[in-house]
C-alpha cells in the first residue's frame, strides 16, 4: 500500500514536470519568433531608413527663395532665386528682404542633387537663428520630406514639396509617413 501510494505520488510529480517543461518550451520557442520577428522587423526599417536616406541625398536641392508666410510647420518660400547662390549672398543663410534680387520665370528644375528647388516650397528644420522675417530671403540645403497642403489664400488649398534642412529629419518624416501609410 506505501509502495503503491509512492508509485502514484512519484507519477503526479513527473507528468508536472513533464508539463512545466512542455510549457516552457512553448514559452521559449514563442519568445524565439517574437525576438526573431522583431529582428526582420528591426532589419527591414533599417534597411527602409538606409533606402530613404539615399533618395533623400538624390533628391536634395538648394531652397533659395523668398519667404511669402510664415506658418507653425515652417517657411513657405517662394524659391527659385538664383542669384543667392552667389556671393555676396553666400555669406549666411538668411538675406534681409531689402537685397536685390529677381527670379528667373524661365528658370526649370534640374533633377540633379543640389540644384535650385524651383517653386512653392515649405522649409522645416532650418537653423534657429537668426531669426527669419517675412519677406526675408533664404539660401539652405534642403532635403525632400514629403508634401503639404498650403493656404494660399482662404478656401483654397494647394499641394507643395516639404524640404527639410536636416537630412535626419528628411528620413524620420519619410520613414514615419511610410509606416502610417502600411498601418491603414
Amino acid at each position: 500500500m506505501l509502495f503503491s501510494a509512492m508509485s502514484l505520488l512519484l507519477m503526479a510529480v513527473a507528468q508536472t514536470n513533464t508539463n512545466i517543461a512542455t510549457s516552457i518550451s512553448q514559452t521559449n520557442e514563442s519568445d524565439r519568433t517574437n525576438a526573431t520577428n522583431h529582428l526582420t522587423a528591426g532589419v527591414n526599417r533599417e534597411q527602409r531608413a538606409a533606402e530613404i536616406r539615399a533618395a533623400c541625398i538624390e533628391g536634395r536641392r538648394c531652397v533659395c527663395g523668398k519667404v511669402i508666410k510664415i506658418v507653425p510647420e515652417g517657411l513657405i518660400v517662394e524659391s527659385g532665386y538664383t542669384a543667392l547662390m552667389e556671393p555676396p549672398f553666400t555669406g549666411g543663410w538668411v538675406i534681409p528682404a531689402g537685397a536685390l534680387v529677381n527670379r528667373d520665370p524661365k528658370l526649370i528644375e534640374r533633377s540633379e542633387p543640389a540644384s535650385p528647388c524651383i517653386g512653392t516650397v515649405l522649409l522645416t528644420d532650418f537653423p534657429k537663428r537668426p531669426d527669419v522675417m517675412l519677406y526675408d530671403y533664404v539660401l539652405l540645403q534642403g532635403y525632400p520630406a514629403g508634401e503639404y497642403f498650403y493656404t494660399p489664400v482662404p478656401g483654397v488649398e494647394k499641394p507643395i514639396r516639404k524640404f527639410t534642412g536636416g537630412l535626419d529629419t528628411a528620413v524620420k518624416m519619410k520613414l514615419d509617413a511610410t509606416q502610417t501609410n502600411n498601418k491603414q
